[in-house]
């Protein structure tokens, strides 16, 4: 489990400490992962990083844009990577904040190896799981694309619960002529079942 969480992933260390920075990368590297560093939260975002399968770990105080603002930013991004934030021990209250604005976790200082590296990798298994719920979430939403106006009603009567007459009498048209519809929307899904179709509709409303 632990191979497929860092198989494709990358953490990116940003702290404008460059002595600490360059450990942490060093830690990181020998770990079998891949990392690349900045020395601010502004030229990690600058450079238009990869947040799929990624990490962000980031010192909580730094000129210009702070942790917490940066944790802050990815929780609102659709797609953004999670984040540890690293602080001292008179930042935990400013951690906490992160933790409120959407970071993945704190650690605080001094650390250990062991403790950063077990954020690391619990953090990048979240980033690989949210990043196969999107891309399903891609897939769904370009099969609903397909889909012509009548029978993405027929669908959302479906996903409603009602039955076939109920859909009828609604949209104004025959049970058969439902039927059809619901037939032609299952071979577009690529749904089997109703129960397929009702989940792949759940999965396009994931933000």
């Amino acid at each position: 489990m632990e191979n497929e969480a860092v198989k494709h992933a990358i953490v990116y260390v940003i702290d404008d400490d460059e002595g600490a920075r360059q450990s942490l990368e060093f830690l990181i590297d020998v770990a079998g992962i891949r990392v690349r560093s900045f020395s601010s939260a502004d030229a990690f975002l600058q450079s238009a990083p990869r947040l799929a399968r990624a990490c962000i770990v980031t010192d909580v105080r730094m000129p210009g844009m702070s942790g917490i603002d940066l944790a802050t930013r990815m929780s609102e991004r659709d797609g953004g990577a999670p984040v540890i934030v690293i602080t001292g021990h008179a930042d935990v209250p400013l951690a906490i904040q992160a933790m409120k604005a959407g970071a993945a976790d704190f650690i605080e200082k001094p650390f250990d190896d062991e403790t950063i590296l077990s954020a690391i990798r619990t953090a990048l298994a979240r980033s690989g799981e949210e990043e196969e719920v999107q891309s399903r979430r891609r897939e769904v939403l370009s099969r609903i694309e397909t889909l012509s106006g009548r029978e993405r009603e027929v669908v959302d009567g479906l996903v409603e619960g009602k039955a076939n007459k109920v859909i009828a009498i609604d949209l104004d048209i025959s049970p058969r002529t439902v039927e059809v519809y619901r037939a032609n929307a299952m071979m577009k899904m690529q749904a089997k079942t109703l129960s397929d179709l009702v989940r792949m509709m759940t999965i396009a409303t994931i933000v």
